[in-house]
């Protein structure tokens, strides 16, 4: 772990973004995303399409990346879930040789503006720097009162069996540098689910981590079943990874 402030302009960032119906801001989303990615020896934005998009977005995306560089449009078709999505950008963003890599939701879920504070506390010489809706600052918007507490609870039980300490354990948004985001992977990412985000931040937990706070908007009002039940299955084996010391 480094603790000397870094150089950004001597750093390559990758941007993951799994994109799905999103034809009408995708590229407004993109443009206002790479905008507050500045200062960089260079910077990809790696969108990532599959079948879950039933619009006109990977037509949109493809004749945007004519004109903009720094766009990479990767179609998986053979992606069965959302968390394929993301581990194909992230391994995108690997073989690229990218530094840095920020992960980042779609579709104004997770607000563009908030990007830079992510590069401010990581030059201090963080291993990964994670966006968070309860710490000091956060802020939740146009989602219900069900979903904010389930995110909370999550958060609750999960820094109690797996004794991390974040204030937000469920969020996505976040930034790794390369080797941090190798560590996870080669750990093994067995959700198939959002629980995932959770999953990666336990796997993280001996790494120089941080937070961030981020606006969050526009959750679902309602969580799959399925989903519930992969997160409690996870959090399960999870916390007797932890009584093992793994």
């Amino acid at each position: 772990m480094n603790n000397k402030k870094l150089d950004t302009s001597e750093l390559n960032l990758g941007i993951v973004c799994p994109m799905a119906n999103e034809a009408d801001v995708a590229v407004d989303f993109v443009k206002e995303t790479l905008e507050n990615c500045q200062d960089f020896a260079s910077v990809t934005f790696f969108a990532v399409l599959d079948y879950a998009s039933t619009d006109n977005t990977l037509d949109i995306l493809l004749n945007s990346a004519k004109s903009e560089s720094r766009l990479n449009v990767i179609w998986a078709p053979e992606n069965r879930c959302v968390v394929d999505a993301y581990i194909r950008g992230y391994k995108e963003a690997i073989y690229a040789g990218c530094d840095w890599i920020l992960e980042i939701d779609a579709g104004y879920s997770h607000q563009p503006t908030d990007i830079p504070k992510f590069f401010h506390k990581m030059i201090q010489g963080y291993d990964c720097i994670f966006g968070s809706r309860f710490c000091h600052g956060g802020k939740i918007r146009n989602s219900s009162f069900r979903r904010r507490l389930i995110s909370l609870g999550g958060t609750v039980m999960t820094n109690m069996l797996l004794g991390t300490t974040l204030s937000d354990m469920t969020s996505g948004f976040q930034l790794f540098t390369q080797e941090t985001l190798k560590y996870t992977l080669q750990k093994g990412i067995k959700s198939r689910y959002h629980f995932f985000q959770t999953e990666i931040k336990f796997y993280c937990r001996n790494f120089k981590i941080a937070e961030v706070p981020i606006c969050y908007k526009a959750a679902s009002p309602s969580v799959n079943k399925t989903a519930i039940f992969d997160a409690f299955q996870n959090l399960f084996r999870l916390f007797q990874e932890r009584l093992l010391g793994k």
